[in-house]
């Protein structure tokens, strides 16, 4: 059942305001690792999710771990903190469509639903949902004007995704993103290492060294400045 919209409450407005402003270097920077290819510490023989957290997800990485910490603290299920804690790391690939590489990252590692919302978190976050407490973000008209309009496959995958049976599971990781960008947040993955381990598939090889279709992809998380 959809959720009662909440009051606002004065304190956590302007904490929102806050962090919405603070989030637009954040957004600019969340594609970025966080050392140059020499600084960066190498990676395990057959790394794990857990490793790319901590060695490779740059920026992208406090955001996603605030996202999930606030969707535990709104005890929504397991799979949804899961996604929660997994949806923007496409970013490290490429920022344009982030979901649909989210999703190609992840796919043969989760569930279809989880998948299912890694792909479609981008484009209702357009979209606003006031039955689940989500607004459309003034960050967005900041990024991309107040006149912005979704491109034709955005608002195809909006109808989509509104009319599927998962809808209302997406919904959760979309309230929960929404800022979601505190810079002195102080997070580790620790509290989520078990959720990792009963939602996520990890090869025996490692991510990256496995014969999966998308095994390239983790390789040049991994190695992103590699010359060839």
């Amino acid at each position: 059942m959809p959720r009662k919209r909440r009051s606002p409450d004065p304190d956590a407005t302007g904490t929102a305001e806050r962090l919405e402003r603070e989030a637009l270097a954040g957004l600019a920077r969340m594609g970025e690792g966080s050392a140059t290819q020499d600084e960066r510490p190498p990676m395990p023989r057959k790394p794990t999710l857990v490793d790319f957290f901590n060695l490779r997800f740059g920026l992208v990485r406090s955001h996603c771990l605030q996202s999930a910490a606030r969707a535990l603290r709104n005890n929504v299920p397991e799979e949804a903190v899961f996604a929660c804690l997994i949806h923007d790391t496409g970013m490290v690939l490429n920022r344009p469509d982030h979901g649909f590489w989210a999703e190609a990252l992840y796919r043969p590692y989760v569930s279809d639903k989880v998948a299912f919302a890694l792909r479609y978190h981008q484009s209702l976050r357009f979209f606003p949902a006031p039955e689940y407490g989500y607004e459309y973000p003034e960050l967005y008209n900041t990024l991309f004007g107040p006149d912005y309009v979704p491109d034709a496959y955005i608002r195809a995958d909006y109808e989509y995704a509104r009319n599927h049976r998962w809808y209302e599971y997406v919904m959760q990781i979309v309230s929960n993103d929404d800022y979601s960008f505190d810079p002195d947040a102080d997070l580790t993955i620790e509290p989520f290492v078990d959720i990792i381990g009963r939602q996520f598939r990890q090869p025996k090889e490692g991510l990256g060294q496995d014969d999966s279709s998308n095994a390239f992809m983790w390789r040049t998380i991994a190695n992103p400045n590699r010359p060839l």
